[in-house]
């Protein structure tokens, strides 16, 4: 089994890091480059930046951020918010940036994964997919979580695969900062209907939590936000709880 990651989320706007509950009701919760710096040296896998904001208020991407970040750590981050273009996704990249996820911008033109995808690299693009119950479906919400599509979570992200997309972010807005544990079931729904990792987001509260997006929800990675921004959990603390629990993980070198 390959060793699974545990990502810090950094949703920003306005320049800095904020955390909400079910996409609304933010709070702020610190300086992005100054938190991305702690999380490099707690041993955290990757980390995810989101521009959460970019694309309602129709505006680029803060890459003064993503500069000083990759100037201040080693392990690899991706970035994302108002991408909508391959010209975007050069101009993140060049600014440091190991990956760049597209969400809004690739729902309403797929066509802009594959032309990622073949300018960079599948393994650059990642699918930043933000899902909502709605009946007994997940629908796909786009614009920040404002806009329900009627599409299905689980069609979107197989197509978006052969679109060329290398790996899924796929968020929760039902368990969103709820701290009352990841959702397992979409996830496991979408790791099994794809063949590239899955990055299961949204609800982490407690260690187990951790535990269960493993091994019920079949995630390759675990992200969360609040409890590792305000102090709650360390990064290794939840890399030591899962070792315990023969789920492998990479150790702090």
């Amino acid at each position: 089994m390959l060793a699974k990651r545990i990502i810090p989320c950094l949703d920003m706007t306005q320049g800095r890091v904020v955390k909400g509950i079910q996409f609304v009701n933010f709070r702020d919760a610190g300086d992005p480059v100054k938190l991305a710096k702690e999380y490099d040296k707690q041993g955290a896998d990757e980390l995810v930046f989101l521009d959460i904001t970019a694309t309602v208020e129709n505006r680029d991407i803060l890459l003064d951020v993503v500069r000083k970040t990759a100037k201040e750590v080693v392990i690899p981050f991706s970035v994302g918010g108002g991408v909508r273009t391959v010209s975007d996704m050069r101009t993140i990249l060049r600014a440091g940036a190991d990956k760049v996820s597209v969400n809004t911008g690739a729902f309403k033109n797929p066509k802009l994964i594959s032309d990622c995808a073949k300018e960079f690299g599948s393994q650059c693009v990642v699918l930043s997919l933000d899902g909502k119950k709605v009946g007994k479906d997940w629908n796909v919400f786009i614009n920040g979580g404002r806009t329900d599509t009627r599409v299905s979570a689980i069609d979107w992200a197989k197509k978006a695969v052969k679109f060329g997309a290398g790996e899924i972010l796929l968020t929760s807005i039902d368990t969103d900062g709820t701290k009352k544990g990841f959702n397992v079931a979409l996830t496991r729904q979408v790791s099994q209907a794809v063949s590239v990792p899955v990055i299961a987001s949204g609800g982490a509260g407690k260690l187990k939590d951790f535990v269960e997006i493993f091994n019920k929800g079949f995630a390759d990675a675990a992200l969360a936000a609040s409890l590792f921004h305000f102090g709650e959990l360390t990064i290794q603390e939840v890399k030591d709880y899962l070792n315990e629990r023969d789920i492998p993980v990479r150790s702090l070198l």
